[in-house]
């Protein structure tokens, strides 16, 4: 019979990013973006959902058999946090874990590039991580908090759907609000959090029409607003965010987004040569006013331009970025091949 915290200790003393409990099979594991088998016993459908329902509460049980959806954390004692998604597949209970280190890295730690730290020093606007599932955005979000957490005296309310990596407060004051259990929504949280004094506000995912507009407007009303998004680059963030909203609004939120854009940050994770461990590559736009007019007369597509020649103002792209982590011995150039947007450009870099 598996004991859930072993196999979770076996899983962080392996390097993994995710467990999933699967019925008809044994665990699995994801170590440097791949999925691994355990030789563990295979788990029943009964098994799975024993194991499961161990971790939940009665309130999370009831939201999950009338939902059959759920999202929660945990944390286990000297070992680590994890978040959890549980779902149903054929009939069975099932389930992935993010593990979640306790310790939050800093933007260096992390390989970011400096620009990122001063997007954190912006006294409002709105800063934006994107990129798609599992490239480290919640990471790179907690980083820019726990760096103004420590340099400012700020209130900062943070909107979360769970609460992954847990932040103390140092010379701010962090309030951590959980999707379910403290509030019931993000767009009803940020309706309110406007009442509760915040100096920053952020918001764990901008995932519908009204928690955009919500954001939109406590970025301009003088917050800063840090958010992520499931976009793969600049031009798809500003194109989503304005998309979103019906043809009669997407003038007035051009104008809004155009105003408060402080800056996006695209990135996703590559294995390294070394065999272990994943680096970040990302592109870095900057909202400068050349950018900001691009946004407003809606020639967003040539955005990408002015990140290849914003270099002085901090700006880069992913091209960029690949090739000087492919430069520098740290990834490999079949690695970064399938990630190139054009050849040409990165071959001429």
């Amino acid at each position: 019979m598996i004991d859930i915290k072993e196999l979770l200790r076996y899983a962080v003393n392996k390097g993994a990013s995710d467990v999933h409990l699967t019925a008809k099979s044994s665990p699995i594991l994801r170590i440097d973006g791949k999925l691994e088998a355990t030789t563990l016993e295979v788990l029943t459908p009964e098994e799975t959902k024993r194991i499961i329902y161990g971790l939940l509460n009665d309130r999370q049980k009831q939201q999950f058999e009338e939902e059959l959806e759920l999202d929660f954390s945990f944390t286990v004692p000297a070992l680590s946090r994890f978040r959890v998604n549980v779902h149903q597949q054929r009939s069975s209970v099932e389930a992935a874990m993010r593990v979640v280190p306790s310790h939050i890295p800093t933007l260096a730690e992390l390989g970011l590039p400096p620009i990122v730290a001063e997007f954190a020093r912006k006294p409002n606007g709105l800063v934006l991580v994107t990129g798609p599932t599992g490239v480290g955005k919640t990471t790179t979000l907690a980083a820019i908090v726990d760096l103004i957490n420590t340099e400012k005296q700020f209130l900062i309310v943070s909107i979360e759907d769970p609460i992954e990596y847990v932040h103390h407060n140092k010379r701010s004051v962090i309030k951590q609000r959980e999707v379910f259990a403290d509030t019931h929504s993000f767009a009803s949280a940020l309706k309110h959090v406007l009442r509760q004094d915040p100096n920053v506000v952020v918001v764990g995912e901008m995932r519908d029409l009204e928690t955009i507009a919500t954001a939109l407007t406590a970025a301009e009303t003088g917050h800063l607003v840090l958010a992520t998004l499931h976009t793969p680059d600049a031009v798809q963030t500003v194109d989503r965010i304005i998309d979103v909203f019906p043809p009669h609004q997407q003038q007035q939120v051009r104008i809004q987004l155009a105003g408060t854009l402080q800056a996006v940050v695209s990135q996703q994770l590559l294995p390294t040569t070394k065999g272990r461990g994943r680096v970040v590559a990302c592109e870095v736009m900057a909202a400068t006013s050349a950018v900001r007019n691009l946004i407003r007369e809606r020639e967003s597509e040539q955005i990408p331009t002015l990140i290849q020649t914003g270099s002085s103002f901090g700006m880069q792209s992913m091209d960029r970025s690949l090739k000087d982590l492919y430069r520098r011995g740290i990834v490999s150039l079949e690695a970064v091949r399938d990630r190139v947007k054009d050849m040409e450009e990165f071959n001429s870099l």
